[in-house]
């Protein structure tokens, strides 16, 4: 079994316009890396449409309404201040969520090991009924709960050190005690929300806040003494990875202190604790990052992570 890469052409057209942080650049940023000789054996699939049916068990119907009927036929439009559309947008919003139910299809069929979704636009901040933060759908909590629906699963966690509060994540799994999410991310940042007394109905949200400036030793320490002993402890059935990449010290919308190594690190470290825990089934999302360079040796060190597991 082999790493796959999920990725498609569509998640380039989403165009946010001009001066976006959110923009194309980021993905080509990503796959020129991937697209380097170490990584020649990753296997790469397109990512298929998701379903409706498959939206909808995270976002009300009309909610999917108002997205689609948002996205103009021609310039852009705004859902709020930071949330951009263009005409290719809703395409390139189902294949994101479509590339993460594909890979859980392919790691849990045993045909991948562990998969990669190198897509935008991201997910982590769509709430159920609000898009914010770059994010249109809830992508890792959609895979989620296609997971349950389409193999059985029943106890999943996500992982997720982007250095913004997956707010949209906590929403969708707020109120399920087999749906763990662990967030380590900046405070005060946006969106703030990601109090470390947001613990959802049954404690099933563990979030760690980091101060601004901390760097890989205060990463490391939040990572080994919390963020693994919970995630171990919960005995998921199915690990997904939020991987932003925005808490590396080049990103210019964030403070923390972060390298590749410790991306490579965390995942490594998140990989052997899935191993344990439900033989290694794990797909990773991409989600923030903003400095262009730092996102690609950052998105390539965890996607070399994923490969060597």
């Amino acid at each position: 079994m082999s790493t796959f890469l999920y990725t498609h052409e569509a998640c380039l057209r989403h165009d946010t316009g001009r001066a976006h942080p959110e923009n194309p650049e980021r993905l080509r940023a990503v796959l020129r890396e991937l697209d380097k000789e170490e990584f020649q054996t990753l296997e790469r699939r397109e990512a298929p449409l998701a379903t409706r049916e498959q939206i909808s068990r995270v976002h009300p119907e009309a909610y999917i309404d108002r997205v689609f009927g948002a996205i103009p036929e021609e310039g852009h439009a705004s859902l709020d201040g930071d949330t951009v559309l263009s005409p290719d947008s809703g395409e390139a919003a189902l294949r994101a969520a479509g590339a993460a139910c594909a890979a859980v299809d392919a790691v849990m069929s045993g045909e991948a090991r562990n998969a990669f979704c190198a897509v935008r636009p991201p997910g982590h901040h769509a709430e159920p009924s609000q898009a914010m933060g770059f994010c249109l759908f809830s992508n890792a909590a959609v895979a989620a709960q296609h997971a349950r629906a389409a193999h059985k699963v029943h106890r999943i966690a996500v992982v997720d050190f982007d250095v913004h509060h997956g707010n949209g994540t906590q929403a969708a799994f707020w109120d399920d005690p087999d749906l763990l999410l662990i967030s380590t991310h900046q405070m005060p940042l946006y969106p703030g929300t990601g109090a470390a007394s947001e613990r959802g109905a049954a404690s099933n949200i563990l979030n760690i806040p980091l101060p601004t400036g901390s760097g890989s030793q205060e990463f490391r320490e939040a990572f080994s003494s919390i963020v693994l002993p919970r995630l171990s402890s919960f005995a998921p059935d199915f690990v997904f990875i939020s991987a932003g990449f925005d808490a590396h010290e080049a990103d210019p919308l964030a403070g923390l202190k972060l390298h590749e190594d410790d991306f490579a690190w965390a995942t490594e470290e998140i990989l052997e604790a899935a191993q344990h825990g439900c033989g290694g089934r794990v797909v990773s999302l991409l989600e923030g990052g903003y400095d262009l360079q730092a996102l690609g040796r950052s998105a390539a060190a965890h996607v070399r992570a994923l490969m060597q597991s």
